[in-house]
């Protein structure tokens, strides 16, 4: 069987509607609305035990500089601010495992929007203050009137595996022991994805890859990337760790990984992960 490697989003972003003002006001006033509060740090408003986020009816008066549109979820509005939390907060790596996929759209979005918006309240040209506009999903500099909108940095990652099959995992040297994963990196200036693969793999172990293939793609809102899932394969399976990036890494047959994790010998990334997908799509021979 194929891997489903995505789903649709019902969380319809209403970008056309975005730069009416009193429009989404309108949206904020109606009964049927959602607030989603993020603190500082990125943690999410939860519910007691921390299965389900925790909303609240937007109240008072909108604000355009604070309450942030999400979009609408069968014709209902979500919005987000950024607040101090007087109640249980999760961080999205942890409560988005506990979500169905349409909360986790929700959930993503409003920690990327709040991450953006915390990081970059300066215009990147003359330093000026700049303003929240269409509904948080740009800025405007209140100086030179540039207008910019969310950053989104795209990250690789790829599953490589060699002539019999087997995987290579690898750890970062700024991981816990025995925490391994796929080979990852940020794409640079110039780059395409596939040239970013081959030579992130290269430096970090030292490998050659051919037959590079997209999989996948992730919103990885940690501040603020895109992670594009690949596969490739190694004809020569020597490899030497760079030691900085990585500390370790390893080839790994199906059977030699299954006993691995089930002696705790490895720990595999967490089920919210596109890593973790990829990881278990070849584990189950169906990359």
């Amino acid at each position: 069987m194929p891997v489903e490697w995505w789903t649709s989003s019902r969380l319809d972003r209403v970008e056309p509607g975005r730069a009416d003002e009193s429009w989404i006001a309108a949206l904020w006033t109606r009964p049927d609305g959602h607030l989603l509060r993020v603190d500082a740090e990125g943690d999410l408003a939860v519910a007691p035990g921390g299965d389900a986020l925790e909303f609240v009816r937007p109240e008072g008066r909108f604000d355009t500089q604070r309450h942030l549109l999400l979009g609408l979820v069968d014709g209902e509005p979500y919005f987000v601010e950024s607040s101090d939390l007087d109640l249980p907060a999760m961080s999205l790596k942890v409560v988005g495992t506990r979500l169905d996929d349409t909360m986790r759209d929700i959930a993503t979005t409003a920690v990327a929007l709040h991450n953006w918006h915390a990081a970059a309240p300066y215009c990147g040209v003359c330093g000026g203050y700049s303003e929240v506009r269409a509904g948080g999903h740009s800025r405007r500099c209140t100086r030179c009137g540039r207008e910019r909108f969310p950053r989104t940095d795209p990250a690789m990652i790829v599953a490589v595996t060699d002539r019999a099959d087997r995987l290579l995992l690898a750890r970062p040297s700024v991981w816990v022991p025995r925490r391994m994963s796929l080979i990852a990196g940020f794409v640079e200036a110039g780059e395409c994805l596939e040239q970013a693969v081959a030579r992130e793999v290269s430096e970090e172990v030292g490998l050659h890859v051919r037959d590079v293939r997209y999989l996948s793609s992730q919103s990885w809102p940690f501040p603020r990337s895109l992670m594009v899932g690949f596969h490739a394969v190694a004809d020569d399976p020597g490899f030497a760790v760079d030691g900085v990036e990585v500390e370790a890494a390893g080839w790994f047959s199906r059977a030699e990984l299954d006993a691995a994790v089930t002696t705790g010998e490895v720990s595999l990334p967490g089920s919210l992960s596109i890593a973790y997908r990829i990881i278990t799509a070849w584990r189950e021979n169906r990359l």
